[in-house]
């Protein structure tokens, strides 16, 4: 995984969640972008999960980025206005 193409998907506008898979088959969910903090080289992660507990990723072991469709916003689904 490159530095430039996870910037990329951490700054999308609107942010869409993302699955990280790391190669040795372990996945992290970012529900929002507050929830990853990134070295000033780019090149180390830290994600964070919702029990405060904190994984520290090097880029370079990371296999895949699932980008999720982003939530929709202002639809209750149930037919009211």
């Amino acid at each position: 995984m490159t530095v430039e193409r996870f910037r990329k998907t951490l700054n999308a506008q609107p942010f869409a969640p993302f699955t990280i898979r790391v190669a040795d088959g372990r996945s992290f969910d970012v529900r929002h972008r507050d929830f990853v903090a990134q070295s000033p080289s780019g090149r180390t992660i830290s994600v964070f999960a919702d029990d405060d507990g904190c994984s520290i990723l090097d880029l370079l072991l990371v296999s895949e980025l699932e980008i999720h469709p982003p939530p929709q916003r202002g639809h209750s689904g149930n037919g009211a206005s």
